[in-house]
């Protein structure tokens, strides 16, 4: 198995699931590009992954179990496996990053999984 694996995403594409392009194996990462005014045709939950979403530009609606949430640039979400939700574009479309993972998995973070090394980096 590679240990660095890069790739050029199309940032114009409705939708890149990173997980097979990158050989993921501890969460799902997708970039997602909605038109103005339109919804994903769905409603849906999960068994096990939390979602994480990160709005980078545009506005829109997030529905989450009956509520709706204003979305805009810079809005960040959490969203719990058993919640029903769906999003929708506002009128100038919406670009937003979505991170999938089992729920309660994390045992380490920065903090705590990060070794510094003596390395220097020479760019």
């Amino acid at each position: 198995m590679e240990n660095i694996k890069l790739i050029n995403a199309d940032l114009n594409a409705a939708r890149t699931e990173f997980h097979e392009l990158l050989s993921l194996t501890g969460a799902e990462v997708s970039y997602n590009n909605l038109p103005k005014d339109v919804e994903i045709p769905f409603v849906h939950s999960h068994k096990e992954n939390e979602e994480f979403y990160l709005i980078l530009k545009g506005t829109g609606k997030f529905y989450a179990d009956g509520q709706l949430f204003d979305l805009k640039e810079g809005s960040a979400l959490k969203v719990k496996p058993q919640v029903k939700r769906c999003i929708k574009a506002g009128p100038d479309g919406i670009s937003y990053i979505c991170i999938q993972a089992k729920e309660n998995s994390l045992s380490q973070f920065t903090l705590t999984d990060a070794v510094i090394a003596e390395e220097k980096a020479v760019f």
